[in-house]
Parts: C-alpha cells; sequence; structure tokens
C-alpha cells in the first residue's frame, strides 16, 4: 500500500519588496530559518511559511494568511504599537472583529497587500 501520510503543509506568500517583508515578518515576531535572494523560510512557533521574492499585486492583494492565536487583542497592540515604531509602507490593522465562524479575528495587510488574520478561537 502507497504511503500517502502528509507531514506538512507550507504557502507561498508574496512579497513586493522582499528585503521589506522580511524585515516586517521578522518585526511581527517570525524568524527566518533558511532563505536566499529568491525564497526565505520564515517560522513562528512551530508553524512555517515561504516568503518569495515574487510579486503580482492582484495576486498580492488576494492572498490571506490565517494564523491562529491565543489572544487576537495582544495582536492588535503588537502590530499597532510596531506601526508607531517601524515605518512599513502600506501595512494597516483592524479588529479585532467576532467572525460568524467562530473565532475573533485581527486583521494586517503586510507591505505587499498580504492580509493576515490573527485568529482567536472562540466558538468550543
Amino acid at each position: 500500500m502507497p504511503n500517502l501520510k502528509v507531514t506538512d503543509v507550507l504557502t507561498f506568500v508574496p512579497a513586493k519588496d522582499f528585503e521589506i517583508s522580511k524585515a516586517f515578518y521578522l518585526a511581527l515576531g517570525w524568524k527566518q530559518t533558511w532563505g536566499d535572494s529568491h525564497l526565505a523560510v520564515m517560522e513562528n512557533a512551530n508553524q512555517r511559511f515561504y516568503l518569495q521574492n515574487y510579486y503580482v499585486r492582484e495576486w498580492a492583494e488576494n492572498f490571506m494568511l490565517h494564523v491562529s492565536v491565543e489572544d487576537a487583542e495582544s495582536w492588535k497592540q503588537h502590530v499597532t504599537k510596531l506601526m508607531s515604531e517601524k515605518e512599513f509602507s502600506g501595512v494597516r490593522v483592524d479588529g479585532p472583529k467576532q467572525e460568524e465562524y467562530g473565532a475573533l479575528v485581527t486583521y494586517v495587510w503586510d507591505p505587499s497587500g498580504v492580509l493576515i488574520h490573527f485568529a482567536q478561537w472562540t466558538d468550543d
């Protein structure tokens, strides 16, 4: 019988300016565990994604990253403080907002227009 076990799923996040996007995610709390001039593996709490040096506006502005967190309000405060300390053009924060699907969500737009959902599950 073939072994079809999945061991991980990672997404490729677009970056309009690769160095600025890396700096943004590092400032948020991710760490870069590997990288070259085209790709960086970003990790936080054993969760990873690929940040890529590739950008198509329509794709980036329709791209979303859902991150499950313990405290959506803390993420809003963290990003708001970060925005007051460092200039990341295009970065915005909104929420938290209770969503019908059972999560309290803080929305953050990264420097490339990617929408990050910092989602605290409230519906057990």
